[in-house]
Protein backbone atom coordinates (compact mmCIF):
# COMPACT_ATOMS: atom_id res chain seq x y z
CA UNK A 1 0.00 0.00 0.00
CA UNK A 2 1.32 3.38 -0.92
CA UNK A 3 1.03 6.25 1.41
CA UNK A 4 -0.07 9.66 0.34
CA UNK A 5 2.72 12.72 0.94
CA UNK A 6 1.96 16.23 1.74
CA UNK A 7 3.56 17.13 -1.48
CA UNK A 8 1.15 14.88 -4.02
CA UNK A 9 -1.22 16.23 -6.27
CA UNK A 10 -4.02 13.54 -5.34
CA UNK A 11 -3.09 14.61 -1.37
CA UNK A 12 -3.26 18.62 -1.97
CA UNK A 13 -6.58 18.53 -4.27
CA UNK A 14 -7.88 16.25 -1.74
CA UNK A 15 -7.07 18.62 0.80
CA UNK A 16 -8.49 21.58 -1.32
CA UNK A 17 -12.11 19.95 -1.43
CA UNK A 18 -12.04 19.43 2.46
CA UNK A 19 -11.26 23.19 2.75
CA UNK A 20 -14.14 24.17 0.28
CA UNK A 21 -16.88 22.31 2.21
CA UNK A 22 -15.65 23.47 5.19
CA UNK A 23 -16.01 26.83 3.95
CA UNK A 24 -19.19 26.63 1.74
CA UNK A 25 -21.42 23.98 2.81
CA UNK A 26 -23.54 21.74 0.14
CA UNK A 27 -25.87 23.86 -1.94
CA UNK A 28 -24.63 27.29 -1.35
CA UNK A 29 -21.91 27.19 -3.46
CA UNK A 30 -19.95 31.38 -3.70
CA UNK A 31 -21.24 31.43 -7.10
CA UNK A 32 -25.00 31.84 -5.89
CA UNK A 33 -24.25 34.48 -3.51
CA UNK A 34 -25.98 37.64 -3.70
CA UNK A 35 -24.00 40.41 -4.99
CA UNK A 36 -24.39 43.58 -6.82
CA UNK A 37 -25.87 46.86 -5.30
CA UNK A 38 -29.25 47.03 -3.29
CA UNK A 39 -30.97 49.73 -1.70
CA UNK A 40 -32.38 49.71 2.02
CA UNK A 41 -35.56 49.08 2.94
CA UNK A 42 -36.27 52.68 4.29
CA UNK A 43 -34.07 53.57 0.77
CA UNK A 44 -31.30 55.66 2.40
CA UNK A 45 -28.43 53.99 1.07
CA UNK A 46 -27.20 51.79 -2.06
CA UNK A 47 -25.10 49.50 -0.73
CA UNK A 48 -22.92 46.98 -2.44
CA UNK A 49 -22.50 43.45 -2.05
CA UNK A 50 -18.95 41.75 -2.95
CA UNK A 51 -16.69 38.85 -1.86
CA UNK A 52 -14.04 40.04 0.89
CA UNK A 53 -12.18 36.93 1.39
CA UNK A 54 -13.68 33.73 2.28
CA UNK A 55 -17.23 36.04 3.13
CA UNK A 56 -19.98 38.29 1.54
CA UNK A 57 -19.65 42.50 3.01
CA UNK A 58 -21.93 45.24 1.89
CA UNK A 59 -20.62 48.69 1.87
CA UNK A 60 -21.92 52.22 1.22
CA UNK A 61 -21.84 53.13 -2.26
CA UNK A 62 -24.87 56.03 -2.50
CA UNK A 63 -26.90 57.97 0.16
CA UNK A 64 -29.79 58.43 -1.41
CA UNK A 65 -32.12 59.94 1.62
CA UNK A 66 -31.55 59.95 5.27
CA UNK A 67 -35.23 58.72 6.86
CA UNK A 68 -35.50 57.35 10.25
CA UNK A 69 -36.35 53.18 10.36
CA UNK A 70 -38.19 54.00 13.39
CA UNK A 71 -41.20 56.32 12.49
CA UNK A 72 -42.42 57.04 8.95
CA UNK A 73 -41.59 60.70 7.63
CA UNK A 74 -39.01 61.08 10.56
CA UNK A 75 -35.52 62.09 9.45
CA UNK A 76 -32.74 59.98 11.41
CA UNK A 77 -30.31 61.16 13.70
CA UNK A 78 -27.63 58.83 13.35
CA UNK A 79 -25.90 58.09 16.52
CA UNK A 80 -22.33 57.08 14.56
CA UNK A 81 -20.81 60.75 13.29
CA UNK A 82 -18.95 59.05 10.71
CA UNK A 83 -20.15 59.74 7.14
CA UNK A 84 -22.48 56.95 5.64
CA UNK A 85 -20.74 56.80 2.28
CA UNK A 86 -18.17 54.03 2.42
CA UNK A 87 -19.41 52.63 5.39
CA UNK A 88 -19.58 48.74 5.52
CA UNK A 89 -22.99 47.90 7.05
CA UNK A 90 -22.72 44.08 6.05
CA UNK A 91 -19.74 42.44 7.44
CA UNK A 92 -18.63 38.69 7.36
CA UNK A 93 -21.52 36.94 5.97
CA UNK A 94 -20.96 33.36 4.97
CA UNK A 95 -23.60 30.41 3.84
CA UNK A 96 -25.03 29.17 6.74
CA UNK A 97 -27.23 26.57 4.93
CA UNK A 98 -29.53 26.48 1.44
CA UNK A 99 -29.23 29.81 0.21
CA UNK A 100 -29.38 31.43 3.43
CA UNK A 101 -25.62 33.15 4.73
CA UNK A 102 -25.25 34.10 8.09
CA UNK A 103 -23.36 37.31 9.14
CA UNK A 104 -23.52 40.81 10.96
CA UNK A 105 -25.32 43.99 10.33
CA UNK A 106 -24.33 47.12 11.49
CA UNK A 107 -27.28 49.63 12.17
CA UNK A 108 -25.96 53.50 11.91
CA UNK A 109 -29.46 54.83 13.60
CA UNK A 110 -28.31 53.60 17.08
CA UNK A 111 -24.49 52.39 16.21
CA UNK A 112 -25.18 48.34 17.05
CA UNK A 113 -23.81 45.55 15.51
CA UNK A 114 -26.53 42.42 15.52
CA UNK A 115 -26.30 39.21 13.86
CA UNK A 116 -28.25 38.71 10.97
CA UNK A 117 -29.40 36.12 8.31
CA UNK A 118 -29.47 37.01 4.80
CA UNK A 119 -31.66 35.15 1.91
CA UNK A 120 -32.22 35.79 -1.54
CA UNK A 121 -35.56 34.59 -2.83
CA UNK A 122 -35.51 36.74 -5.93
CA UNK A 123 -33.30 38.34 -8.19
CA UNK A 124 -34.17 41.60 -7.23
CA UNK A 125 -35.26 40.98 -3.30
CA UNK A 126 -32.81 40.61 -0.62
CA UNK A 127 -34.03 39.74 2.71
CA UNK A 128 -32.27 40.82 5.65
CA UNK A 129 -33.08 39.83 9.57
CA UNK A 130 -31.56 41.14 12.35
CA UNK A 131 -31.22 39.94 15.82
CA UNK A 132 -30.20 39.18 18.89
CA UNK A 133 -29.73 36.09 20.37
CA UNK A 134 -31.80 33.91 18.39
CA UNK A 135 -33.57 35.02 15.02
CA UNK A 136 -36.95 34.74 16.69
CA UNK A 137 -36.36 37.90 18.27
CA UNK A 138 -35.70 40.28 15.34
CA UNK A 139 -36.45 42.50 12.55
CA UNK A 140 -37.01 41.73 9.06
CA UNK A 141 -35.91 43.93 6.18
CA UNK A 142 -36.32 43.56 2.36
CA UNK A 143 -34.17 45.48 0.08
CA UNK A 144 -34.59 45.74 -3.78
CA UNK A 145 -31.50 45.80 -6.32
CA UNK A 146 -30.56 49.15 -7.58
CA UNK A 147 -32.37 49.66 -10.44
CA UNK A 148 -30.08 52.93 -11.49
CA UNK A 149 -27.51 49.92 -11.16
CA UNK A 150 -28.86 47.18 -13.34
CA UNK A 151 -29.94 49.96 -16.16
CA UNK A 152 -25.94 51.34 -16.23
CA UNK A 153 -24.78 47.66 -16.27
CA UNK A 154 -26.93 46.76 -19.80
CA UNK A 155 -25.49 50.20 -21.14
Amino acid sequence: MKRLHISTPLFRAATAALLAAAVWPAGAAPDTAPSGIWVTETGNLEVQLAPCGPAICGTVVKVLANRSMSGPGAEMVPADPRPALGMTLLTDFKPSGEGEWKGQIYNRENGKTYSALMTHPAPDQLVIRGYVGLPLFGKTQVWRRSTDAATSAQK
